[in-house]
């Protein structure tokens, strides 16, 4: 085993039992929750490695790192979920290797994902940023629609050809009412799910919970967590 190798099973074990011991706390079964790896800033060697360790989810919020690394990974079997803020000219790019775009906040990206989704022939999930800094209206400091703004978002993806709604996603917010208060954020968010879910029962992930703080996400009911940092550790950008 390489070096590599070793370090990721450690850590990637480490995560688990952290998972693991959080779904227990909860009374909840190990199976509810997925893993998901942030492999942002990480080669696709990388990848190849979490592969092989039995990683089947992983994510990325930058395309140009994405993209590249996609492809040199287009033989495994992989779920990839975009995670970043998406402009609008990426669009077509990301439909091209990610299965899941979680950072669905505004019509207009409806519409531009719904078009290369048809174009590409492809049926691409698709979860709604929920901003819980955000006041009515407006979107969060990194990205996502205000609460309020869900249900009409819900409708414009459950209407849009090559699209499916698949849940919610939030990152804990560092300003407002719920800054340092990852707990109460996910509980939040699992309120939005349940209004979501009565009127679109197969929108049932909820994407919350990172490194720091994926205990709390598992204690809100998350369905998945998005972990970087605690699988992969510190290492220099790529580029």
């Amino acid at each position: 085993m390489t070096d590599r190798k070793a370090q990721l099973a450690a850590n990637l074990a480490q995560v688990e039992e952290r998972i693991a011991s959080a779904c227990a706390a909860a009374g909840r079964k190990r199976e509810e929750v997925t893993l998901i790896v942030v492999t942002k800033t990480y080669p696709a060697s990388d990848v190849r490695i979490l592969h092989q360790l039995g990683v089947r989810h992983v994510a990325e919020n930058r395309d140009q790192d994405a993209a590249p690394k996609a492809t040199a990974c287009a033989d495994l079997s992989l779920t990839w979920h975009f995670v970043g803020q998406l402009q609008t000219n990426k669009v077509r790019s990301v439909t091209g290797y990610a299965d899941v775009v979680q950072s669905v906040d505004r019509a207009k990206l409806v519409t531009a994902l719904s078009a290369a989704a048809v174009r590409g022939e492809r049926e691409l999930g698709c979860l709604i940023q929920v901003a819980l800094d955000a006041e009515s209206g407006e979107r969060g400091e990194r990205g996502g629609v205000a609460p309020d703004g869900v249900e009409e978002l819900a409708a414009a993806i459950d209407s849009a050809s090559g699209l499916r709604l698949d849940g919610l996603m939030t990152v804990a917010p560092l300003a407002g009412e719920y800054a340092g208060r990852q707990r109460a954020a996910f509980d939040r968010l699992m309120e939005i799910s349940s209004r979501l879910r009565a009127g679109h029962p197969a929108a049932n992930m909820v994407s919350a919970g990172m490194s720091g703080d994926l205990e709390d996400a598992v204690a809100a009911g998350a369905t998945h967590v998005r972990v970087g940092t605690a699988v992969l550790g510190v290492r220099p950008r790529l580029g």
